[in-house]
């Protein structure tokens, strides 16, 4: 009896597939050939940032964790996961009627509480408007609401 795959919801579907699947990098040249599915590991990646949970609690439907893993830090530091980004930004984009890339934005920020004990002492300031002692962080997005 043959077991058959098992669908999440995080699972590229395959209008995305064929969207994303010329963005991802191609195997390099020299040493074992690539055996491994892509689809499988980003859907694998996909499952991971979704369920939140640690990467050797992968389901045993996708390649094995360290594959994943290895993919997933490799596009990291590569920075592939920020040129797929982008090239899906410019896409979508174009795809409502706007120009490629932006050309205003909407800035915004937000004061974050931080345990004063946890922290060194250079690290942690206060917003003197709001009386909060911690961070303030920062998101510019553009007029469609992307990062």
């Amino acid at each position: 009896m043959e077991a058959t795959k098992k669908s999440y919801p995080t699972d590229l579907t395959n209008n995305q597939w064929e969207l994303i699947k010329d963005l991802i990098p191609a195997a390099g040249t020299g040493g074992r050939k690539r055996t491994v599915d892509i689809r499988a590991v980003l859907n694998g990646i996909f499952y991971i940032n979704a369920a939140g949970c640690a990467w050797r609690m992968l389901p045993h439907d996708f390649p094995v964790w360290q594959t994943v893993y290895h993919y997933f830090r490799h596009w990291r530091i590569t920075n592939t996961w920020q040129e797929i980004n982008a090239k899906l930004q410019q896409w979508y984009r174009v795809s409502e009627g706007r120009e490629a890339t932006p050309s205003a934005g909407c800035i915004d920020s937000q004061s974050t509480k931080i345990a004063s004990r946890l922290a060194s002492p250079e690290a942690v300031g206060i917003d003197g408007n709001k009386f909060v002692n911690g961070r303030k962080r920062h998101i510019l997005v553009d007029t469609l609401g992307l990062l």
